[in-house]
């Protein structure tokens, strides 16, 4: 290895993982939601954060949208 390089003389080019990178995001979610996950990754020997992230991006593959249609109260 050299001791000293020229960086003046590389050439720059993109990160081809770059694409493939994750972002890190604060995301609120319920003690219930967290300890299932943490209990499946016990089960799985997957990280639950890798799991909670797997079980999403199978949601986005699926197209899969939320029911947010709620039943009022006193109906049959």
């Amino acid at each position: 290895m050299k001791k000293e390089y020229d960086l003046e003389k590389m050439k720059s080019r993109k990160n081809p993982y770059a694409a493939k990178l994750k972002r890190q995001v604060t995301i609120r979610m319920g003690d219930d939601v967290i300890q299932y996950f943490k209990d499946m990754a016990e089960d799985t020997g997957i990280p639950y954060q890798s799991l909670i992230n797997l079980y999403l991006k199978d949601c986005v593959a699926q197209n899969r949208k939320i029911d947010m249609s709620w039943h009022k109260r006193g109906a049959a």
